[in-house]
């Protein structure tokens, strides 16, 4: 016998994603929209936007969106290993960055679970399960876990807050040596990575590239 969430998936008619937030019990409705639109496709472009059908990704074109992500990739080039991507919510640029690298052992963690659900099936689609990891977490509770404290050679976030949560969320995670790579405005402001700020979260001074900052952990 088929679900309601199965029912309203097989209906072609059905494209109103409101109910993809609220209450958990939408949450099978958000999912069933998200199967149909990522299930039968393989890329990156594919799956960000039934992303923006249902609503976890904003408008911004998806070619300007993969285009920005790629600024990651550039500043990953001399970095191997493991790489998580805290807030990512639709998976930007974690899902960029592990098309283009899939030498990488790669993480997508945020702790908004109706996100993480569907990026879940988002990674199924491109069948990358092998390689890529979705976690559902606190990034503060996540840097106090053995499984993951220290373990990583670089951290990378788009949208995940100020410089002043984002630096201290994110140096437990790291190895000594490892890089935070954050997104930055197209004219860099260097006050916004204060001195202090700096030497309390363990960073060495930042450095500058096209559309992101790195921050490479001190001992």
């Amino acid at each position: 016998m088929k679900t309601p969430a199965v029912v309203w998936l097989l209906n072609p008619h059905n494209h109103n994603t409101s109910q993809c937030f609220g209450p958990a019990d939408r949450r099978a409705l958000c999912f069933a929209h998200y199967i149909r639109g990522v299930t039968p496709r393989r890329t990156v472009t594919d799956i960000l936007q039934a992303a923006q059908r249902v609503g976890t990704l904003g408008d911004r074109p998806i070619p300007e969106v993969i285009e920005h992500a790629r600024q990651f990739v550039t500043a990953l080039a001399d970095i191997s290993g493991r790489v998580i991507d805290i807030g990512t919510g639709a998976g930007v640029p974690g899902l960029v960055i592990a098309d283009d690298r899939p030498d990488l052992d790669i993480v997508l963690a945020d702790r908004r679970a109706t996100r993480m659900d569907a990026l879940r099936l988002g990674v199924a689609a491109l069948g990358w399960t092998d390689r890529v990891t979705v976690l559902t977490t606190d990034i503060d509770e996540l840097g106090k876990h053995p499984e993951h404290a220290g373990r990583y050679d670089a951290v990378v976030c788009r949208g995940f807050g100020p410089p002043e949560s984002t630096a201290p969320l994110a140096r437990p995670l790291l190895k000594n040596g490892g890089s935070l790579i954050v997104s930055e405005p197209p004219s860099p402001d260097p006050s916004r990575w204060s001195e202090d700020l700096l030497l309390t979260a363990r960073f060495h001074p930042p450095i500058y590239r096209p559309g992101v900052v790195i921050l490479v952990a001190k001992p």
